[in-house]
This record gives structure tokens, C-alpha cells and sequence, in this order.
């Protein structure tokens, strides 16, 4: 993993604007990716992991959606003041995404291989031969069996696996140094779950790139990332190494996910959970977004944003009370 910042996200805020009120979906998140690092972005559905993906891509549909404020530096180049055509020689050759349901982001008329060729085609301005053998080379680094067959298949052929494997194979087609991959082993079960996110994690080692991993499951974390941040209601509430997260959180809100997570040594017959609701967007809480439902909770909680700590090497939390230890 190397030291030089490859993506840095400073208090970005995406509000979309509907008939209900503005929705803050992302409301000052910050976060930062090295090269050759994966970076797990966590956090509950709804609290905005994946529309921080799209606004990096400038994907965020408007209307109703826009980006109002912050910076996004990929390469140290504001991504935000890219015009359109920019954003589009860079997605899919400098930054490459893999969306949550394969079966929804391929073309189900067009066959796999017609896709493949054309993504290839797209961005390194080569020859459809040309494209072909490469889109043969990447099945065979994806571990796809048979791959001249499945070229020829379309998408309703293939199984949920093997068509993670071809979105995978084509987000690294044109050997991007940024992935941002969102919940890419949802629809999977537990088996192809693993087998992708080692394919995934050995195949970025390989080429140096670094990756946004978007989940909710710590487990997945664990296994594949090497940082996390995690996402609150709109904001990131800590960040750090994968190690000193699990070992010390210091946000009451990531210790309550860690306490979900179901430990057979526990002798209670009972899952712990995090009292009360996720707070509606439209009109979030004032101060800390969390503090309806901490049991830390003060005044100064209900009414003043924390500011960053640091508490550790790199590992740093938006808490006026961190746990310790």
C-alpha cells in the first residue's frame, strides 16, 4: 500500500431536492484513499455510501440530485470542476465502478462478449480483433470457465457469480487506478461471496490500484479491506486501519455495530441492537447526527457538531465523548 493520495473527498455535500424537502444525503463527508489500498465505506442502507460513489463519478441523476459543495481530488484534480465530456474519458479508463446488481447494469439484448468489446473499444481506441483478445484475456484473469463461450452468451445465461466476474472483468478491462465497487457480493451467496472478494482483492494487488469498497458488512471488511470509514446519516464518524477500528472503535456508533455482529462465546440468547431509528434525511437532528440514539448523548451532543479527533496513528473520530480503549 503506498503512502501517496490517490483520491481525497473533502466535505462534500450531494443534496437531492423533492416535493418532501431537500434531502441531505451527503452532508459534509470527508475521506481519503491511498494507492494500492482498499478502503471500506460502511455503514446502514440510507446513509449515503453509495451516493458518495456516484458523486465521485458524476453519476448523481439531476434532477432531483446535485453536488453543492466540497471537493473531490482524484490525482489531485478536482473531479468537480471537470467538464461533462472530462467525467467521461474517466470513468470506465481512470476510475471504474461495479454496481450493486450485475443483472441490472449489463444490456440484457446485446451478448456478453458485443459489451466487453465495446467498453474496451471505448477507452483504449483499438481494433475490435484487438478488443476481443483482450476481453478473452480478462475472463481468463477473472477465472471464468469457458470463456469463449460466455462471450457469446448473453447476460439471463449466466449465473449471479459468473456475472460478477464479467462486471469485475470489465471494470479492470482498461486498468483503472481507482474501483469503487458497491456491494458487489450482495445478491450472492456466501461461497461466491468469498470466492469474488478474493478474486477481486488478488486481481487489484496485481495491478497497484486502489478501491472504495461499499457494504454493510463488517465481516466483509474485515476480510478484504486494509481502512475503513464509517458512515453515519450523511457524514463519516471514523476512519482508520482496519486493526485499530476493530480493536479499539472509539465512536459509540461503530462500537453498537460491532456488538450487532452475533458471537457464539456471548451466553445471551439475544442480538444487541442500536436503540432507536435512522433520522430522516430532510430534517436531520442538530449537533452530532447520532446523539438521539447514543447512550452518551449530552447537551453539548444535541446542539454542536464534533469536530475531528484523533485518537490513534490514522485513526480519527467526529465524537465530543470517543470510547476508549
Amino acid at each position: 500500500m503506498g503512502e501517496k493520495l490517490l483520491l481525497q473527498v473533502e466535505d462534500l455535500h450531494t443534496y437531492f431536492y423533492t416535493l418532501q424537502g431537500v434531502i441531505k444525503a451527503i452532508d459534509g463527508v470527508n475521506l481519503c484513499v491511498r494507492e494500492g489500498e482498499i478502503l471500506g465505506l460502511v455503514g446502514e442502507s440510507g446513509c449515503g455510501k453509495s451516493v458518495t460513489a456516484l458523486s465521485i463519478l458524476g453519476l448523481v441523476p439531476s434532477p432531483p440530485g446535485r453536488v453543492e459543495g466540497g471537493r473531490i481530488l482524484f490525482e489531485g484534480e478536482d473531479l468537480l470542476a471537470k467538464t461533462p465530456a472530462e467525467m467521461r474519458s474517466i470513468r470506465g479508463s481512470r476510475i471504474a465502478m461495479i454496481f450493486q446488481e450485475p443483472m441490472s447494469s449489463l444490456n440484457p439484448v446485446f451478448r456478453i462478449g458485443d459489451q466487453m468489446i465495446e467498453v474496451i473499444k471505448l477507452h483504449k481506441k483499438v481494433s475490435t480483433g484487438s478488443a476481443r483478445i483482450q476481453a478473452l484475456e480478462m475472463l481468463h484473469e477473472v477465472r471464468m470457465p469457458d470463456p469463449e463461450a460466455v462471450l457469446a452468451k448473453y447476460p439471463f445465461q449466466l449465473s449471479g457469480g459468473m456475472l460478477q466476474r464479467v462486471m469485475i472483468a470489465i471494470a479492470l478491462s482498461c486498468e483503472p487506478s481507482l474501483l469503487l465497487a458497491d456491494e458487489p457480493t450482495t445478491a450472492l451467496d456466501v461461497t461466491v461471496q468469498a470466492q469474488i472478494l478474493n478474486l477481486m482483492k488478488d486481481l487489484i494487488r496485481k495491478r497497484n490500484a486502489a478501491v472504495l469498497l461499499i457494504t454493510h458488512a463488517l465481516g466483509v471488511v474485515a476480510q478484504t479491506c486494509d481502512a475503513v470509514s464509517v458512515m453515519y446519516a450523511g457524514t463519516v464518524v471514523e476512519s482508520g486501519s482496519v486493526e485499530s477500528i476493530f480493536r479499539s472503535p472509539a465512536h459509540p456508533y461503530t462500537r453498537g455495530l460491532m456488538e450487532c455482529i452475533p458471537d457464539p462465546s456471548r451466553k445471551s440468547d439475544k442480538l444487541k441492537i442500536i436503540p432507536g431509528t435512522v433520522p430522516d434525511p430532510v430534517n436531520p437532528p442538530p449537533g452530532c447526527r447520532f446523539h438521539p440514539r447514543c447512550y452518551k448523548a449530552t447537551a453539548t451532543c444535541s446542539q454542536i457538531r464534533p469536530d475531528p479527533v484523533r485518537v490513534g496513528p490514522g485513526h480519527v473520530v467526529c465524537c465530543h465523548y470517543p470510547e476508549e480503549g
